[in-house]
């Protein structure tokens, strides 16, 4: 998916849905599809169980916003998130948004901001439900920016039969219906003789899957995670008129 370093993005964020450990992992992240101009978190602040946010909010210049929670059993933090969403949408300063939750009940705004031409960005936790998902244009768990703290990926995988970990066991195993995944989208954008640019392959895999991510199996980036899979995918790097920069092309391997 194409993303611009200069995209103003409006980042607002459930403080009941997600936890406060990895918000500094996922500014940063956030950093690499656009500006965040507007920050705020929604939550009601008098709750001893959001005290954790207090550093992390001032570090991050995020602004704490009080929503009470009115009636029992009712999310009234949700609804203040939906209002604010739309109230930015119409100021027309900012070109997509970042939703921040794990919960589910934001999948129409997600839908409904994407249909006022928004780039929407969605970051949440593992459990969060499919069709919050893939209402998003790029999808992120929260918990493979937290395992960027941990050791390199390719050195936990080779030994996790020997130091199985925590953080080892989040990692999502490569099967078929992943390779299913990768095979059908290079025959989607290859040349009459197989070949596809590997950044097309990118674009469009996140586009058909927008939590798709490299670093949910284990992988930095989507090029090493191809070369793991030699028996499935040939690779061929062309160099272009600067020898620093070569161009991966891959295609998939028949065995037939």
């Amino acid at each position: 998916m194409e993303t611009s370093k200069d995209l103003k993005l409006a980042v607002i964020i459930d403080a009941d849905n997600v936890p406060a450990s990895n918000v500094r992992e996922m500014m940063q992240e956030i950093a690499k599809y656009g500006v965040p101009t507007f920050k705020r978190i929604y939550g009601d602040w008098t709750k001893p169980n959001l005290a954790g946010w207090k550093s992390v909010l001032l570090e991050n210049a995020i602004t704490p916003i009080q929503q009470y929670g009115y009636t029992s059993g009712k999310n009234a933090t949700d609804s203040a998130m939906i209002i604010d969403a739309m109230d930015i949408l119409y100021t027309n300063r900012v070109d997509g948004f970042c939703i921040v939750s794990s919960d589910s009940d934001f999948t129409r705004l997600a839908t409904r901001l994407r249909e006022s031409g928004m780039k929407v960005f969605g970051f949440g936790e593992k459990k969060t439900p499919k069709p919050f998902i893939v209402a998003c244009d790029k999808f992120v768990y929260l918990e493979i920016l937290k395992r960027q703290k941990s050791p390199k990926p390719d050195a936990t995988l080779k030994n996790k039969q020997q130091q199985p970990t925590e953080v080892d066991d989040s990692f999502q195993k490569i099967d078929r219906e992943l390779l299913s995944l990768l095979s059908s989208t290079v025959n989607d954008v290859a040349d009459e003789d197989g070949w596809a640019f590997l950044g097309d392959v990118g674009n469009l895999l996140i586009k058909k899957s927008p939590d798709f991510d490299p670093r949910n199996f284990g992988f930095e980036k989507l090029t090493p995670l191809i070369k793991s899979l030699q028996k499935h995918f040939e690779i061929d790097e062309r160099r272009t008129d600067r020898a620093s920069i070569k161009l991966v092309y891959i295609r998939a391997v028949n065995h037939n």
